[in-house]
Order: structure tokens, then C-alpha cells, then sequence
């Protein structure tokens, strides 16, 4: 048997085994052929499908980068209307402040004049009451040392008028010695 098993050769072809195989490669092969144009159409929707969603994926991407580009610009365009809004607000602040500090300066300019105006009147004011209380005192004091009434309101008022320039013009002659 050892020989037996030496002696067969081992390139013979077996008919039944050759047989079975080709009826089996048939079967097979008529299947595959069968079922070739619907794999073959599969196959081809199938690489449809991906690159339709490849071009679909492309176009989006496209979109997005497109919106993309479209919110960047409005985003510039709204940093630059509020920097021009920014700008309009810094300069209608400046105007309002020269406009607050010029009426300022127009009201303290009026203030002030109308204190001198005030006090303008309250010095005449005062030297009008001071000049008749000195006539008074003046009338007096002349009629207690003359020894006669001055009872003539015209007389007396001359005697105080020129009692009262005298006086002023011997005050302007010792503030005059005063400063030199």
C-alpha cells in the first residue's frame, strides 16, 4: 500500500472531482451572469450616489463659504457704522460742550454785568443818601454856628452843593499826596 500510494500519480486527473467542479463553475458562473446588470447596476447607483453626494457636499461647502464671506462682510460693516457712530457721538459731545461752556461764559458775562449794573446803583444809591444825610448834618451844624436858620430849601441845597465839592475836592487832593 505504501506503494501503491508512491506509484499514483499525483498530476491524473480525477473525473468525478473535474466533473463536480466544472458543473459547480458553471452554476456559479451562470448565477454571476445573471446577476451581473443588477450588481453592475448597483454598483453604478452606488457611484452615483457617492459622487452625487461628494457635488452636494462641494456645493455646501461652497454655500457655507459663501455665507461665510457674506457675515464677515456685514461684520466689517458694522464695526465701520460703529466707528462712524462712535466718531458722531465724540463729535456732537465736543459740540455740546462748546455750546454748554460758550453759554456759560454768555451767562457769567451777564452775571457779572448785571452785579457792576447792581452795584453801580447801590453806590449811587448810597451817595445820594450819604450827600443828604451830610446836608442834613452840614444844614445843621452851619445854622447852630451862623446862628440863623437856613429855612429856603434852594439856599440850603446851594450851601450843600458847594459844601460837598469842596469836600470832594479836598479828598482828591490828599488821595493825589497820598499816592505820590
Amino acid at each position: 500500500m505504501i506503494m501503491a500510494a508512491e506509484s499514483e500519480n499525483i498530476l491524473r486527473i480525477h473525473w468525478d472531482e473535474f466533473t463536480f467542479g466544472l458543473i459547480a463553475f458553471l452554476i456559479i458562473l451562470g448565477i454571476v451572469a445573471k446577476m451581473w446588470p443588477k450588481m453592475s447596476q448597483a454598483l453604478d447607483e452606488r457611484a452615483n450616489q457617492i459622487e452625487g453626494g461628494i457635488e452636494r457636499a462641494r456645493k455646501a461647502e461652497a454655500e457655507a463659504e459663501e455665507i461665510r464671506q457674506q457675515y464677515r462682510e456685514k461684520l466689517e460693516e458694522a464695526h465701520r457704522q460703529y466707528s462712524q457712530e462712535l466718531e458722531k457721538a465724540k463729535e456732537q459731545r465736543a459740540a455740546i460742550i462748546a455750546e454748554a461752556r460758550e453759554e456759560a461764559q454768555v451767562e457769567a458775562r451777564r452775571i457779572v454785568e448785571a452785579a457792576h449794573a447792581q452795584i453801580e446803583a447801590d453806590r449811587q444809591h448810597a451817595l445820594h443818601q450819604l450827600r443828604s444825610e451830610i446836608g442834613t448834618l452840614s444844614s445843621d451844624l452851619a445854622s447852630r454856628i451862623v446862628g440863623e436858620t437856613l429855612s429856603d430849601s434852594a439856599a440850603q441845597s446851594r450851601v450843600i452843593d458847594r459844601f460837598l465839592t469842596e469836600l470832594e475836592q479836598s479828598e482828591g487832593v490828599q488821595s493825589q499826596a497820598e499816592v505820590r
